[in-house]
């Protein structure tokens, strides 16, 4: 295993996936960190489904830059397979890097989303990971 996987390894114990999840992916491009999406494959058991899945999943990861579109829409669109209490994981890219999205507009989509900010990561070496839940999923923990 080299460093960055080892370093996706130990992250994602602190994203909380666990064995037999089921992790939609959205926002998938070519600049995704691989080891990463690799490492919660290799959590869950699982692979990584797209937005066209039609039964219910544990997790979202969306992967999410500035200009993509409408961060609220997105986010409103990623609750629509997920069980009551999961988490909606929103990976940007980190400060300084193209697509940066400012920790403020994740601030502010978040609750119009019907969604709260709970933790925010270093998920990857160009990535931050913001943990999003349902408030009542929110309370539970």
């Amino acid at each position: 295993m080299g460093a960055s996987a080892e370093g996706a390894a130990a992250t994602i114990s602190r994203l909380g996936f666990a064995s037999g999840q089921v992790v939609q992916e959205i926002g998938y491009d070519d600049d995704v960190d691989f080891d990463l999406r690799d490492a919660i494959e290799d959590v869950t058991g699982n692979d990584l489904v797209d937005e066209d899945y039609e039964e219910t999943v544990d997790a979202v990861l969306l992967w999410w830059r500035e200009g993509d579109g409408d961060l609220v829409d997105a986010l409103v669109d990623s609750l629509a397979s997920l069980v009551d209490g999961g988490v909606v994981w929103l990976l940007t890219p980190k400060s300084g890097r193209p697509g940066h999205v400012e920790p403020s507009d994740i601030g502010e989509a978040a609750p119009t989303a019907g969604l709260s900010q709970t933790s925010s990561i270093a998920a990857a070496p160009d990535w931050s990971g913001t943990r999003l839940v349902t408030p009542k999923a929110a309370r539970k923990r």
